[in-house]
């Protein structure tokens, strides 16, 4: 398990991580979400000791990260894919890290295998793609078979068939008891990997809650309807009271009552409708509702 209580971090006055607490608990695949800018990957590097937090704490299996012996037997970790030494093989890049933490060999061929980068292993990484050095820093962060990861921003730089890789990746090692931290602004990829959510702004703790309770409670459900006639409709909907929005194709969105609600209506009144659907926001359009008041920087719309 990965814990952070409290967590604070200024550099020069300027607070960029603001009290956090959550926990990154095993078996769970946990997206940690929030705008540029946010504290995500600070907040990472604070988990891993690269920084020293202004005031909080944060504990892997509940240690604080510079006592742990051997610390890529407990937490492994993806922050920056361009952090590589250019000249070095993939093999001996890895090989290194596994002296640098008593890791058998064994264990280097076995986690190139598993990133699919065994063909590769004898090339120098200045010559790897961003795709190649993500699995790369996927192999690493595995090569302890820790029981915690943190992977930043795992999915730049690969293809869709990498896309869908990391995302099966991901979900087996948390089925498997691991805890798994992983931040993106994919949220259609977040929509389809994380089971809970930990959403931050300007450093704060704005959401730490379940996926689909997420979009629930901070996506909009509306329901569409058309009609065989669709100025019979507008009719309708102009008389009804109803919160009703006028779409495409002579369709109408309305929100705030459900699906039967607007279907007795239509019937008392004659109208035949030809579609009535329940549509719920994604959770990109969620997100973007919940944080639009965390937005560090914004482009002005063309």
């Amino acid at each position: 398990m990965i814990k952070v209580e409290g967590l604070t971090k200024e550099y020069g006055g300027v607070r960029v991580v603001d009290g956090l607490d959550f926990e990154v608990r095993p078996g769970v695949v946990t997206g940690f979400l929030g705008p540029n800018g946010a504290g995500k990957s600070t907040t990472m590097r604070l988990v891993l000791g690269l920084d020293r937090p202004t005031a909080g704490r944060t504990l892997v299996d509940g240690r604080p990260y510079a006592e742990l012996d051997r610390p890529l037997r407990r937490v492994g970790a993806l922050l920056d894919a361009h952090a590589l030494h250019g000249g070095r093989t993939a093999r001996g890049h890895l090989r290194w890290l596994a002296a640098a933490n008593g890791l058998p060999d064994r264990r280097v061929d076995e986690v190139l295998d598993q990133v699919g980068l065994t063909d590769a292993a004898g090339r120098r990484i200045r010559g790897f793609s961003l795709g190649m050095r993500q699995r790369l820093g996927v192999a690493a962060a595995l090569l302890g078979d820790p029981p915690a990861l943190m992977l930043d921003e795992p999915v730049n730089g690969l293809d869709p068939e990498g896309i869908r890789w990391i995302r099966a990746l991901l979900r087996g090692l948390a089925a498997e008891g691991r805890a798994v931290l992983v931040s993106s602004h994919l949220m259609t990829e977040m929509a389809l990997t994380a089971d809970h959510l930990v959403v931050i702004g300007r450093g704060r703790l704005l959401a730490d809650s379940a996926t689909a309770a997420f979009i629930d409670r901070h996506g909009r459900t509306r329901i569409r309807v058309r009609a065989v006639d669709p100025a019979k409709l507008a009719a309708l909907m102009g008389r009804s009271g109803l919160d009703a929005q006028p779409a495409a194709d002579g369709a109408w969105e309305v929100t705030g009552t459900a699906a039967e609600e607007i279907a007795a209506l239509a019937s008392a009144d004659g109208v035949v409708l030809y579609e009535i659907a329940v549509q719920q926001d994604s959770l990109e359009e969620a997100f973007m509702r919940m944080t639009t008041d965390s937005v560090e920087y914004r482009a002005v719309a063309a």
